[in-house]
């Protein structure tokens, strides 16, 4: 089988192969074509994946009869007019907000499968784009924000005086605020945390964080389908509010990171509350793309709001584009590889739970529920 790797487009600095994946892609009987220029902004080379076994040419080339097509962000189908029908495309397709252009991906005969829509089962582990991209993104964000903080993260006791340690609030424990926890007290903060799952209390404390939590309140659970936070009841939002309240007035960094699939981000930081944290305070928004979980946040900047710094974050993965892509790549091909026979090449069961969370189109239609017209 031929798969081809496309060099990414516009902002993106990813790349969805890097030579080690190659090699494993070529030890499976796989031909590998990748675009030139795919891995530049990623500090590989052209000549690193001729080395590692891949052909490297002009993106017509590499499409031309290639059985599946790797990518990070979907490319536009225009962009596939040399693709063979019946490809596969398997990237990060973003397909609540590109619902036109996963039905162009079916008109072109394209099978389009979104990585990002990987089920939180044990064995898809692997190959979970998200998680991740966002253990990265947490701790970018921490390093991001000390760029931005005009003191110190640690506790220094000198000869002139003792500097305080930074006070880091992070919100939301999921795989980026874990990193977030432990790259804050990596760096020497005092590092507290919150969530509306219950069961994180645990994964706070042993990364010598202080958990943050509601007590008493119906709703205190809030879990959701596959790991992730669910809806919240009113009484605990309000209780939640107010706890928030009071601690976030102490903080010098908060790190937000409270996402619910498929719907807006929930608002955690009103504009009352940003008004009684210090100046010069940071906060950054992980969730700013989906909406922001602070108040007048704007997604890819940078505001200031009464003497607080809020940074709209946005795909935060781009910035350690090396990281990134070696991790991405490996998800990719942990996906492939399990789906993967010698002899035969790819074979994707339809009845297999991963397939049906992933697979968009097929046949020339769209077949996923949750996009589906």
């Amino acid at each position: 089988m031929k798969i081809a790797v496309l060099k990414e487009s516009g902002e993106e600095t990813r790349v969805a192969a890097i030579p080690e994946t190659v090699k494993k892609f070529s030890a499976l009987s796989a031909a590998i074509a990748v675009e030139q220029g795919a891995g530049t902004k990623a500090s590989i080379a052209d000549h690193d994946f001729e080395t590692a076994g891949a052909r490297v040419a002009p993106r017509g080339e590499v499409l031309k009869n290639a059985d599946i097509i790797l990518c990070v962000a979907g490319p536009e189908a225009a962009a596939l007019a040399s693709a063979t029908p019946g490809a596969l495309l398997v990237g990060a397709l973003d397909p609540v907000r590109r619902g036109a252009e996963i039905a162009a991906y079916a008109t072109a005969g394209i099978e389009a499968l979104a990585m990002e829509w990987m089920p939180r089962i044990t064995r898809a582990q692997s190959m979970d784009i998200l998680s991740s991209q966002s253990n990265l993104a947490g701790y970018k964000a921490v390093v991001d924000a000390a760029s931005l903080y005009g003191r110190a993260y640690p506790m220094m006791m000198t000869a002139a005086g003792t500097v305080s340690p930074a006070k880091l609030f992070v919100m939301g424990v999921g795989v980026a605020g874990l990193q977030a926890i432990a790259t804050g007290r990596r760096l020497g903060a005092q590092v507290s945390a919150t969530d509306v799952r219950s069961a994180t209390r645990e994964q706070i404390q042993s990364l010598g964080a202080k958990p943050i939590f509601v007590e008493n309140v119906a709703g205190i659970e809030g879990e959701g389908q596959g790991g992730y936070a669910g809806e919240t009841s009113p009484e605990y939002q309000a209780a939640q509010a107010e706890l928030v309240s009071g601690h976030i007035a102490k903080q010098d960094i908060v790190i937000t990171t409270a996402l619910i699939p498929g719907r807006p981000a929930p608002r955690l930081i009103s504009d009352a509350q940003l008004a009684t944290m210090r100046p010069g305070s940071v906060i950054v928004d992980l969730a700013a793309e989906a909406g922001g979980n602070v108040e007048g946040c704007v997604a890819g900047e940078t505001i200031d709001r009464h003497g607080v710094k809020i940074v709209g974050a946005v795909q935060l993965a781009r910035s350690l584009a090396a990281d990134a892509s070696a991790l991405y790549s490996r998800n990719l091909y942990n996906f492939l590889a399990a789906f993967w026979d010698k002899e035969a090449g790819l074979a994707l069961p339809d009845e297999d739970e991963i397939v049906k969370a992933i697979r968009l189109t097929r046949a020339g239609a769209v077949v996923h529920e949750r996009v589906r017209p």
